[in-house]
């Protein structure tokens, strides 16, 4: 069953297999409320932030979320308890069947993102990018093509085929992973529910059971926004977190994994994040690979060193230069020199490390299957610990 997200649009249904979402109190699982986000506690970031400080800043992008939480104890494959969803974003909106530009990248590959293959021999993306955990994606993929059938005629050449981008990280800890809850009408209201505007983050779509640096990870994304100079373009990021150790945790330069004295769940770097990157200057997929290569950097300013057990894969696309795809004649494009690029690449770095900080700090303390309880980063210890080394912001 769904929590009530996107602030229940049409009363989507409350139940679904006549289970009623009843355990709000007793698993301390709260309804989806308004967040602080790290700024708003005085964690200091470099650059410009966009309107809304999330991968929408983009004009075009949209981001739909469906969120599957039920019941609690002990584990049973196939009942739960779940904590799981799935997470779309649109590079042009819904209702566009104009491929972007786009280009993908992997730091360290014990994960999986599919349509990738095809993302690199043609320079596209075609259709949404959609994240859930490791063992949904076969469903996943397969709804998306359902959904895009649905929703338009065959390309222009009159065939109709898909090779849709899914991508995922393992959520077992929490939820009832082997249990394939995520079913194709959760990947329907994902596609159809997203929008612009501000972005849900925390324990919300495929974050929901996620877990990062040891304490409760999910979704999160910022944004930077290039001065004027250098063309006033948007670069956006979008997290889905399930990465790293406590004792690696760096937020604003300063060590607060290791300040938060508690019980680590891992001792090691086992654990995956996906990265969308999306930008509306015009870069070709040779371009957006080198963004989306910086978007290591950012990682490891917050502690990732993309362990043996991680997969980090990360894709990026332009919304610039629609039109691009059509089968017919020459294409002209517009494009970014390469010695004006660099504003990008901090930018992605900038936005990539403030995304994988909302997420911490959006998220909120979750128990899952046989009583795993993964604790939300204490918001009043990271306000401490930050002006311990002066660098709470004013």
């Amino acid at each position: 069953m769904r929590t009530l997200d996107h602030h229940f649009p049409n009363l989507y249904p409350f139940v679904r297999a006549g289970i009623l979402f009843v355990f709000f109190c007793a698993t301390g699982i709260a309804v989806a409320q308004p967040h602080p986000r790290a700024r708003d506690l005085g964690v200091p970031f470099d650059g410009t932030a966009g309107p809304l400080n999330a991968i929408t800043d983009v004009k075009g992008v949209e981001v739909g979320h469906t969120t599957l939480i039920s019941g609690e104890g002990a584990l049973k494959v196939g009942i739960g308890p779940v904590r799981t969803g799935v997470t779309a974003v649109f590079p042009r909106g819904k209702d566009s069947k104009d491929p972007v530009f786009a280009a993908w990248f992997t730091e360290n590959g014990n994960g999986e993102m599919t349509g990738t293959t095809w993302v690199e021999e043609s320079g596209f993306l075609e259709g949404p990018v959609l994240i859930t955990n490791t063992h949904s994606v076969g469903v996943v993929r397969d709804a998306v093509i359902a959904w895009r059938l649905r929703h338009g005629p065959p390309d222009e050449s009159g065939y109709w085929w898909s090779l849709p981008v899914v991508a995922e990280t393992w959520d077992g800890y929490l939820n009832d992973v082997n249990g394939f809850h995520v079913k194709p009408e959760d990947v329907f209201h994902a596609l159809d529910s997203a929008r612009g505007g501000p972005v849900q983050e925390g324990n919300v779509g495929g974050g929901t059971g996620m877990v990062c640096h040891d304490f409760k990870g999910g979704i999160g994304t910022s944004s930077r926004v290039v001065d004027g100079k250098h063309g006033g373009y948007t670069v956006a990021i979008l997290v889905q977190c399930n990465y790293g150790q406590r004792d690696q945790l760096r937020i604003a330069g300063v060590p607060v994994g290791r300040e938060i004295k508690a019980q680590a769940i891992k001792d090691d770097d086992a654990g995956s994040i996906i990265v969308l990157v999306a930008t509306d200057a015009p870069l070709i997929p040779t371009q957006l690979k080198r963004l989306a290569k910086r978007v290591s950097l950012g990682l490891a300013r917050n502690g990732s060193y993309s362990g043996n057990g991680s997969g980090d894969i990360f894709i990026a696309f332009s919304t610039a230069n629609p039109n691009a795809a059509a089968s017919q004649g020459p294409r002209q494009i517009s494009l970014l020199a390469n010695d004006s690029i660099n504003p990008l690449f901090l930018a992605t770095v900038q936005a990539t490390e403030e995304a994988v900080v909302n997420a911490l700090v959006a998220a909120e303390t979750m128990t899952g299957v046989n009583g795993h309880t993964v604790v939300a980063l204490p918001h009043d210890q990271l306000q401490e610990i930050l002006r311990k080394y002066n660098r709470l912001a004013k």
